[in-house]
């Protein structure tokens, strides 16, 4: 089971984008914890189970297969705020995902702590095998 919290992991696009984002963030004050980038599909079956069929809270609505992270398009981050992560103030997540649009990747409205960039392709489309190419285009 896979669950990494390396930006290396994630596909060449995403894992420059990411490392853009974490920098302008820095440029406005605010510190990023990178908690999650590439899952397999054990790791994210595994989330999903956690709040139905094991104990938590629900994380996620994605099953092993449906979500970007499982195609090395996402990833989860958390602002720190004096050292500590901050998972409660939606404000800041939200100037997060504006600095994050900068760089064309979006979130998810349900799960704050997440950013991705789909390539222009839909999830359908990845789990039917297609795959962005490895640099980003004009």
């Amino acid at each position: 089971m896979i669950n990494s919290r390396d930006l290396n992991d994630l596909h060449p696009v995403v894992a420059e984008k990411a490392r853009q984002f974490i920098e302008e963030c820095k440029k406005e004050g605010i510190d990023i914890l990178i908690t999650s980038t590439y899952r397999d599909n054990a790791a994210q079956n595994n989330i999903y189970a956690q709040g139905r069929t094991r104990p938590g809270r629900i994380v996620t609505y994605a099953r092993g297969g449906q979500s970007f992270h499982n195609y090395r398009l996402a990833f989860d981050f958390v602002p720190l705020v004096g050292g500590k992560p901050d998972w409660k103030d939606i404000e800041l997540f939200k100037k997060c995902h504006d600095i994050g649009a900068k760089f064309g990747l979006h979130g998810l409205s349900f799960e704050m702590a997440h950013l991705q960039w789909d390539g222009g392709l839909t999830l359908a489309q990845l789990e039917a095998g297609k795959r962005p190419p490895e640099k980003a285009t004009a």
